[in-house]
């Protein structure tokens, strides 16, 4: 997995869960930004590098940056966006949502890496699918009666 990929999936839609965590960023903000999707089978759009730092002067006066900073963070680290980012074609964008310019190859490279991680993360933690328990063998009579003498033997020696 040296090289990024090249197919490209085309815009990688946004879920409930990312549409709250946008939520979650803009509820800080005195008003909502448009790289944000907001509402589900919106397109997940990456980030301008130094993003962040166009959205500390819209910070609320009565909300905190850890707070913008975490909620930011829990956006930008999730599958969604690293697949987002891995795409070939994958532009950066502003705060109003407009394309800016393209991911490098590098860039893509760490997030097809790390969305990969997380998909082989979340896999193992599913609930393994219900198996019907297997029945035991069934086994002879005498098979029965000479286990219980070998454990017999077995516990004597």
């Amino acid at each position: 997995m040296d090289k990024p990929w090249k197919i490209s999936r085309g815009p990688i839609a946004a879920t409930e869960l990312d549409v709250e965590k946008a939520n979650a960023i803009n509820s800080l903000l005195i008003r909502p930004v448009g790289v944000l999707p907001a509402k589900p089978g919106d397109p997940v759009l990456p980030f301008v590098v130094g993003l962040f730092n166009e959205l500390r002067p819209l910070l609320k006066p009565d909300a905190g940056v850890t707070a913008l900073r975490r909620a930011t963070a829990a956006y930008v680290h999730c599958r969604r966006y690293y697949f987002a980012s891995a795409q070939p074609d994958s532009m950066r964008h502003n705060l109003e949502g407009e394309p800016v310019e393209a991911l490098s190859q590098e860039d893509r490279l760490v997030a097809q890496k790390r969305f990969l991680s997380l998909k082989q993360t979340a896999h193992k933690s599913e609930p393994p699918e219900e198996v019907a328990p297997v029945p035991p063998p069934v086994i002879s009579k005498n098979e029965q009666i000479r286990a219980a003498l070998l454990r017999k033997r077995n516990a004597v020696q």
